[in-house]
């Protein structure tokens, strides 16, 4: 009687839950890199697809792309172990139990939950199908369609309540054909046969053959976030110092200006002049000579393009004479390894996350179209998006540009009339020249007005010398007070000449300046014939 009533109590429970059917998901392995693969077959595309993973094929030659947010790879190991990967994956696929039987007609407005789907005949995806995930994040969708599956033009996959297109997946035993305007979510695994996508097709999965060719002309892939996939972040960001109070510098050039240009952020050359500036329209400083400041920027700006130069890229964008045409990049470290060319637009997708790092490494010099535009999504900020350019800059009419660029050994030459740029243009070596365009510095350091007296990091600094520029006084503040009465500043002008001397017998003192004439002077504090400090000051008169 006892077990009559457990066995009652059971089915009551389980005839008040909900249908589920636990269908569960394949391990892709590395095969979940790729957004489009072959085993054993030709990967071609015509038009401007938009794709973003690994394309490639482990027996044919992948033709026709642009540049892939992924990269290519065609008969290598990374290809050879995706063919291993989906293998598994197909057999795991084909040995779960269908507890569904639909009709060979999916769509129309049909709902389904999740489950094993299983159609004996041929397939056709009409209008849209919706699948239900009932609020679990988890529920998995297979459709196992042991024929060929083609979609009908403009059908649409539709996904509510939770469901993600990574735990969606559909087995075909033949061709896949995708009529126009498809959008399709999952991972598609045909066996043995081909896949074909058409124009305006989207797709947030994969599309894998066993043996068969990929086509696609002028698509819209990437792989889906979700179910386990790694969270991108990219590099981390370099520390800026005291090139973050700069908006347009550079460390050996002419800094000059033509027209009506508004800057927040500093302005200046470390070996040349800065004109041309309405310090009416710049909120900042216009270094117009050499200074502590320019200095410091100088050599914190090697530092900066040191630590990018050195960074180890993920992805090699293959054709940078295409770069951008609606282009869609996400948080990692890019290779351009030619003089670019970047025309219309490029996005830069932070997939949500805040934090996300962006570093494009051109090696070569940049071009722009007029109206080219960077365009952040989901989150990217220009704070964390970091150029690195070896040659000349070329920033045409109109353009829309963010980040911090850094020019290697080559000019800005011309940043033209009505650039925005959200960030700063720095150059190591070379002049640059802006017209009439509009640039914000973002998040500028708040001690700017102290760069050139001490470092952004000035711990290590025996003695303080402030303001520099200077002009009537100069005040010098001892930080460690173990060297007072030992500790002797010198100050020299261009020549060498000794122009003051003085030991240091008070933690601050003030010494009169105002017959210095303008101009860059020299110093260095000694202790016990020893040199502990040296530096650049500025006299403005």
């Amino acid at each position: 009687m006892k077990k009559k009533l457990q066995f009652i109590l059971a089915l009551a429970i389980l005839l008040c839950l909900p249908n589920v059917n636990f269908a569960q998901a394949p391990n892709l392995g590395s095969a979940a890199d790729f957004v489009l693969f072959s085993t054993n077959g030709a990967v071609t595309n015509s038009g401007i697809s938009h794709l973003t993973g690994k394309v490639g094929t482990n027996n044919g030659s992948s033709t026709g792309f642009g540049n892939v947010n992924g990269g290519m790879h065609d008969g290598d190991g990374t290809s050879a172990q995706c063919a291993a990967d989906l293998l598994i994956a197909y057999n795991q696929l084909a040995a779960t139990t269908a507890t569904n039987f639909p009709a060979a007609v999916l769509g129309n407005g049909q709902i389904l939950t999740a489950g094993v789907y299983s159609i004996a005949s041929a397939a056709t995806l009409n209008l849209t199908l919706t699948l239900n995930a009932q609020g679990n994040a988890n529920a998995v969708f297979i459709f196992k369609i042991q024929a060929p599956f083609s979609t009908n033009t403009n059908s649409k996959i539709k996904l509510i309540n939770g469901a993600l297109a990574c735990n969606v997946f559909w087995k075909v035993e033949g061709l896949v054909s995708m009529a126009s305007g498809t959008t399709m979510r999952g991972t598609v695994i045909a066996n043995n046969a081909a896949i074909n996508m058409n124009t305006g097709d989207t797709l947030e999965g994969r599309v894998l053959s066993t043996a068969g060719a990929v086509t696609t002309d002028g698509v819209l892939a990437y792989t889906p976030t979700g179910c386990g996939s790694p969270v991108l972040t990219g590099p981390t960001a370099p520390q800026l110092g005291a090139t973050g109070c700069y908006a347009i510098f550079s460390s050996n050039g002419a800094v000059s200006n033509a027209g009506s240009t508004y800057v927040t952020g500093d302005i200046g050359s470390n070996n040349g002049s800065a004109t041309g500036y309405n310090s009416a329209f710049i909120t900042g400083t216009i270094h117009t000579i050499p200074d502590g400041s320019t200095a410091q920027c100088a050599s914190d700006l090697l530092n900066v393009y040191s630590y990018l130069n050195v960074l180890t890229n993920d992805i090699e964008l293959l054709y940078p004479a295409q770069f951008g045409n609606n282009l869609v990049l996400t948080p990692h470290t890019y290779l351009l390894n030619a003089a670019t060319v970047f025309t219309d637009t490029v996005y830069l997708d932070a997939l949500g996350n805040a934090n996300a790092v962006f570093v494009i490494k051109i090696n070569g010099a940049l071009s722009t179209s007029t109206y080219s535009n960077v365009v952040l999504m989901n989150g990217a900020q220009s704070k964390n998006v970091f150029w690195k350019v070896e040659g000349a800059v070329n920033i045409n009419n109109y353009s829309v540009f963010r980040g911090t660029l850094i020019c290697n050994n080559g000019a800005l030459g011309a940043v033209n009339t009505g650039v925005e740029l959200d960030g700063r243009m720095l150059t190591t070596t070379g002049a640059l020249s802006t017209t009439a365009m509009n640039a914000i510095a973002t998040v500028i350091p708040g001690n700017c007005g102290s760069v050139g007296i001490q470092s952004l990091n000035s711990e290590d600094k025996k003695i303080i010398i402030y303001p520099n520029p200077f002009s009537a006084s100069a005040s010098i503040y001892l930080n460690d007070l173990s060297q007072l009465n030992n500790c002797v500043l010198t100050i020299y002008n261009v020549l060498g000449e000794a122009v003051i001397s003085t030991t240091i017998t008070k933690q601050l003192t003030v010494i009169e300046t105002s017959s210095f004439p303008s101009g860059i002077y020299f110093y260095k504090i000694m202790t016990n014939s020893t040199t502990i400090q040296s530096g650049k000051l500025v006299a403005q008169q």
